[in-house]
C-alpha cells in the first residue's frame, strides 16, 4: 500500500469502541500516536521533513556536480564563431584548460549553500501541500502528486536561484570570479540585485512542470514496483522510482533549462546578452541563432544529471525519514 505522509496532528485517530468501557462512560483520550502499519512515514515534525529534505539535497546534488559543470559548459551561449561542443569535447576542455577534473568542482560551495535550505523548503511544503491535498482528492491521486509538486517548487526555486545564479558562473571555463563571495560582491556591484533573479520566472516555468512530471511519475512508478517488490519502501524501489522519474522529467524540460542558463550567463566569458529576460524573446533568439536544436544542448547530460540524483535524492530523503521515525518511536517509548 502507498505510504501515507500525513502530518502527527493530523494522525491521531480517533478512539475505537472498547468493550471493557463501561456504558455511558467516554472512551480515554488517545495522547500518543499508535502504530499504524499502513502509514509508514508518519510522526515526522516539520523540522524533521525539512532536515531530510536538506540532506537528500546536497548529497544529491554533491554527487552529481561533475556532470551539472558539463551540462553549464554545453548550454552557455557562447559566440557565434565558436561551433556547439559535444558532451566529449567539453569534458576534455574543461579537464584540460581548468587544471584538471577538480574544476568539474567549482561553485560547488555555492550550490550547498543554495541547495540545503531550497530542498528544506521543497520537501516539507510537498509533504503539507500533499496532505491537504490527498485529503481532498483522495489517495494516490497524481493530481494531488502533481499540484503538490508545483506549489514546492515555487517555493523552493526563490530559495535557491540567487545561489543558483552564482554557481553556473562559477561553473564556466575561464570564469572570472574567484569564489562565491567574489562574485556576489561583483554582481551586487556590476549588475545590481535583480541579476540573481532575472531567471526566476524561466526557473519556475521549467520547474513547474519539470516537477509536475516528476512526483507524478515518482508516486505511480513506486506503487508499481511496489506491487512486484516486497516492499514498497525498500530503498531499491525509492531509487529506481526516482531515476525514471528524473529522467523523463529533465528530457521534457531541456528546452527550458537551456533557457535558463544563459540568462544566468549572458555578458559572462564571452556569452551573449539579451536585450530582455522575457522567456519568448530568449526562445527566439536561440532558435534564429542555433536553430531548434540548440533548445535541446545539454540534454544528455541534464538526463545523465536527473536519473542518478533523484534516485539519489529519494533513497537519502526517505532514508532520512525512516531514521527519525525510529527516533520519535524511540522517544515515545
Amino acid at each position: 500500500m502507498a505510504a501515507d505522509f500525513r502530518t502527527p496532528d493530523r494522525l491521531l485517530p480517533a478512539a475505537a469502541e472498547d468493550p471493557t468501557t463501561p456504558q455511558g462512560h467516554p472512551p480515554n483520550p488517545v495522547l500518543s500516536t499508535p502504530a499504524v502499519p499502513d502509514a509508514t512515514h508518519d510522526g515526522l515534525r516539520f523540522w524533521q521533513y525539512m532536515l531530510a529534505g536538506s540532506v537528500a539535497g546536497v548529497v544529491e546534488h554533491t554527487a552529481m556536480f561533475p556532470v551539472d559543470t558539463l551540462k553549464t559548459h554545453m548550454q552557455a551561449s557562447m559566440p557565434p564563431c565558436r561551433p556547439a561542443l559535444s558532451l566529449r569535447a567539453v569534458l576534455r576542455n574543461a579537464v584540460a584548460s581548468e587544471g584538471g577534473a577538480l574544476s568539474l568542482y567549482r561553485g560547488l560551495p555555492a550550490m550547498a549553500l543554495g541547495a540545503g535550505p531550497a530542498h528544506a523548503v521543497y520537501f516539507s511544503v510537498y509533504e503539507f501541500a500533499k496532505s491537504a491535498l490527498t485529503d481532498r482528492l483522495g489517495p494516490n491521486n497524481p493530481a494531488a502528486h502533481a499540484a503538490s509538486g508545483v506549489v514546492a517548487t515555487v517555493a523552493s526555486d526563490a530559495v535557491f536561484t540567487p545561489m543558483d545564479t552564482v554557481k553556473q558562473r562559477l561553473q564556466l571555463t575561464s570564469s572570472p570570479y574567484t569564489g562565491v563571495g567574489h562574485c556576489i560582491r561583483t554582481v551586487l556591484r556590476d549588475e545590481g540585485p535583480g541579476a540573481f533573479f532575472v531567471s526566476y520566472r524561466t526557473t519556475v516555468v521549467m520547474n513547474a512542470p519539470y516537477t509536475a512530471v516528476h512526483f507524478a511519475t515518482y508516486e505511480a512508478a513506486k506503487r508499481m514496483l511496489g506491487d512486484m517488490a516486497a516492499d514498497e519502501e525498500s530503498l531499491a524501489v525509492h531509487a529506481t522510482a526516482g531515476a525514471a522519474a528524473g529522467a523523463l522529467a529533465a528530457a521534457v524540460t531541456t528546452p527550458f533549462d537551456v533557457v535558463k542558463t544563459q540568462l544566468q550567463c549572458q555578458g559572462v566569458c564571452g556569452c551573449e546578452r539579451f536585450s530582455s529576460s522575457s522567456i519568448g524573446d530568449v526562445f527566439r533568439t536561440i532558435i534564429k541563432r542555433d536553430g531548434y536544436s540548440g533548445l535541446m544542448r545539454g540534454w544528455k547530460p541534464r538526463m545523465l544529471f536527473h536519473a542518478p540524483a533523484a534516485a539519489i535524492c529519494w533513497s537519502t530523503y526517505e532514508a532520512s525519514k525512516s531514521f527519525f521515525e525510529r527516533f520519535n518511536e524511540e522517544r515515545r517509548k
